[in-house]
């Protein structure tokens, strides 16, 4: 009978994952929330990352019970997340029952990993405290000061993409916006010339890809340390590359040692977190790293995927691209032909053609929450429990035809002020909204309409036969980003 106890042990060992995986995979159904069949071991997330992106499953599952019931079930793996569904509820979550919500289930590891240690990640009052020390940054004030550096970049910009098109007028625009945008926060976060401009391979482009691109792990192993934070924390698990953080911690050090000799003041973002060190004493090089690295990480990909999106549909819609520079045109002529700060508060079809942008290609497809304690839902019988995630699916709501009528065209005039003000105000959450809301929106947006701004007013932008109709998403990436490069022709006015 000896033989048997091997069989009998792994049959039991099967067994007990078996039961494990059952009782964690019905975790919704035991609190009666709608939910979708998971798998063992997957879960809801079979195939996202390779045959398909997590705005699929999300919207999947908002489509599913929108109509049925305001919160719905799903399955990362045997984490349980809550998609929510009603556009009341989740202006309750961001704004009014904020405090429950203060948290996002995004992992960082302070201790080992410094870099990760940045206000998107951080939790309870440590966020509380960095925000309330950084929101001075992104002031209109701020915004104006640094209005000038973003022109003369994209000046810059401008005159390089006019060298370029004498060569080949087909171009992969993808590749040249982020070249743009990484030297807009090289120059306003770091008083830094990138130079990715004139030279793509410049170290600042090569770690600001690496970033992106090609992360530290795996889409498999990253599951886990979402699932498992605190142990993976216990391990000294990191999630930024090594080589990025000794870049970027180099860097950091370097400018500080660098204006404190010379007694140097920019007014730009390391400025004020500089004056916060000297003046509190309670921001470390490590914490000044981690924050100057999501202005960077944050600010160069989600703009430059922003403006990718503009052009594409604008070279689709010629009509709207030919009203966008009459409106150009005209408000240049008014300020003799200089682009102001002023200037571009007046050109308003630009502003729109930007929300219009982020409203069909929001970077970040879900707001993430995490519940702090117990919150009732209101007028339901459902608790959403201590510790779970929630996903606010924006990428749905804002494709959404009973918000948006036929969605899919792009149509800039969804967001003129009447058409604004007669829509629910959770029908646009490119940047989140409430207390943690982006809090570089409004440069996010100057960026954005400085590059559009001066793009328009000296090329034409026309699709090719290379341009992917329809567009194509990257099923690998977390943002919202395409398929490939973006090739259109660029036509020099």
């Amino acid at each position: 009978m000896e033989w048997c106890f091997p069989y009998i042990f792994i049959f039991t060992f099967l067994s007990a994952i078996y039961v494990f995986f059952k009782w964690k995979l019905s975790f919704w159904e035991r609190r009666d929330v709608p939910t979708l069949p998971p798998s063992i071991p997957f879960g809801n997330v079979k195939g996202v990352g390779q045959t398909h992106h997590m705005k699929d499953l999300i919207d999947k599952v908002y489509r599913a019970f929108k109509d049925k019931s305001p919160i719905a079930g799903a399955y990362f793996a045997v984490s349980p997340v809550l998609i929510i569904t009603d556009l009341d509820l989740a202006k309750n979550i961001l704004i009014k029952d904020f405090n429950y919500f203060i948290d996002r289930p995004i992992y960082c590891n302070e201790d080992d990993d410094p870099l990760s240690g940045h206000m998107f990640a951080l939790k309870g009052e440590k966020w509380r405290n960095i925000r309330s020390k950084l929101t001075p940054t992104f002031t209109s004030g701020k915004m104006k000061f640094m209005f000038p550096t973003i022109v003369d970049v994209a000046d810059k910009f401008s005159e390089s993409l006019k060298s370029a098109v004498k060569t080949d007028g087909v171009l992969e625009m993808k590749d040249w916006l982020a070249r743009y945008t990484t030297d807009v926060i090289g120059r306003c976060a770091f008083g830094i010339e990138c130079s990715s401009l004139e030279d793509p391979k410049v170290k600042f482009r090569e770690m600001g890809q690496k970033a992106f691109d090609d992360p530290r792990h795996s889409q498999f192993v990253e599951s886990i340390i979402w699932q498992f934070p605190n142990l993976c924390r216990t391990m000294g698990i990191k999630v930024v590359r090594d080589d990025v953080t000794e870049f970027f911690m180099g860097i950091v050090r370097d400018t500080l040692a660098y204006r404190e000799e010379n007694d140097i003041h920019r007014n730009d973002f390391m400025d004020l977190l500089i004056e916060l060190q000297k003046s509190e004493g309670k921001l470390t090089v490590e914490e000044i790293a981690a924050q100057v690295y999501l202005f960077f990480i944050a600010g160069f990909e989600t703009s430059s995927t922003t403006l990718s999106y503009a052009l594409y549909e604008l070279a689709l819609n010629e009509d709207v691209q030919n009203k966008a520079r009459e409106e150009i045109n005209a408000v240049l002529e008014k300020h003799n032909g200089q682009l102001t700060y002023e200037a571009m508060k007046e050109m308003h079809y630009i502003d729109q053609i930007i929300s219009e942008t982020l409203r069909l290609y929001p970077p970040v497809v879900a707001i993430f929450r995490q519940t702090t304690e117990n919150y009732k839902v209101h007028n339901t019988k459902f608790v959403i429990e201590k510790d779970i995630s929630v996903f606010i699916p924006a990428y749905s709501i804002q494709r959404d035809e009973e918000y948006f009528e036929n969605p899919e065209i792009f149509d800039p005039g969804r967001f003129s002020p009447e058409a604004m003000k007669a829509r629910h105000p959770m029908t646009f959450l490119s940047f989140g909204d409430g207390p943690r809301n982006c809090i570089g929106l409004r440069f996010g947006r100057m960026q954005s309409s400085i590059g559009l701004i001066t793009l328009l007013h000296n090329f034409r932008i026309k699709k090719c036969s290379k341009t992917v109709i329809p567009m194509k998403f990257s099923n690998s990436k977390g943002i919202l980003s395409s398929e490939g490069g973006l090739y259109l022709e660029v036509e020099g006015l």
